[in-house]
């Protein structure tokens, strides 16, 4: 059974930094690609960064120059390094695997989402 475990969020004053980290754990086969999501309440999850295995990388407009995407095949690990932090990047953030294939079922390739962690940033 596949997990996705996200580690780093808390709190943090404006233009400051955190690093959050998600481990995709169990039977993994294969990932196409990993992202971090955000979502506040009573908005839409929205897509902050996303890496393919190939490395490609794309970045919301409002965090480019500020938010590093990374991913470490081998250990299926993605990792979000978070600089000059805003207020507006408080959120829920959230991992997700892209067409993560497992060893049982290295043909049937599926979506695999994190169960959240808050970043909180003040002014």
């Amino acid at each position: 059974q596949v997990r996705l475990v996200e580690s780093g969020g808390g709190s943090v004053q404006a233009g400051g930094s955190l690093r959050l980290s998600c481990v995709a754990s169990g039977n993994v086969f294969s990932i196409d690609a990993m992202a971090w999501y955000r979502q506040n309440p009573g908005k839409r999850r929205e897509l902050v960064a996303r890496v393919a295995s190939g490395g490609g990388t794309n970045y919301a407009d409002s965090v480019k120059g500020r938010f590093t995407i990374s991913f470490e095949n081998a250990e299926n690990t993605v990792s979000l390094m978070m600089n000059n932090l805003k207020p507006e990047d408080t959120a829920v953030y959230y991992c997700a695997a892209e067409n993560l294939a497992t060893t049982d079922r290295p043909l049937f390739p599926d979506d695999y989402w994190g169960q959240g962690t808050q970043v909180t940033v003040s002014s």
